[in-house]
């Protein structure tokens, strides 16, 4: 499909490299995206506990991917006028949408560990025909 045909249907076409949609994908689905927006699935959350969450995301990185997914709407950030102010973190409705997917590859993931395991050890083990 064309992008502008695509674009004026209201769609993208991530498999035509001129697609806006590659940027959103790109961003949804990086590892610290996708844990991010699974762990604001349960409800919002201030800076430090998604941080604590999310064993090993650096301050950087959890600000940067934040800031990302706060810009393509799927993350809202909420400021409380405290001393120091209190930033919490939760989905938008579009977030929420997206979550629904993602925490099912996770879900996926932590089912399947086993095979992708197994499948590793069988070729190194060098026995491909094994799966």
């Amino acid at each position: 499909m064309q992008v502008i045909e695509a674009m004026s249907m209201g769609r993208g076409d991530v498999f035509d490299s001129r697609c806006p949609a590659r940027g959103v994908l790109d961003h949804v689905t990086s590892k610290w995206a996708v844990l991010v927006l699974v762990g604001l699935r349960a409800g919002p959350l201030r800076y430090s506990a998604l941080r604590r969450a999310i064993g090993g995301v650096s301050e950087k990185m959890l600000a940067q991917t934040l800031r990302t997914l706060e810009t393509d709407g799927f993350v809202h950030r909420e400021v409380a006028p405290t001393t120091p102010p209190q930033v919490t973190y939760g989905l938008t409705g579009l977030g929420q949408e997206v979550t629904v997917h993602l925490a099912g590859l996770l879900e996926w993931i932590d089912t399947h560990i086993p095979d992708v395991q197994q499948a590793r050890a069988d070729r190194a083990a060098g026995d491909v025909s094994a799966h």
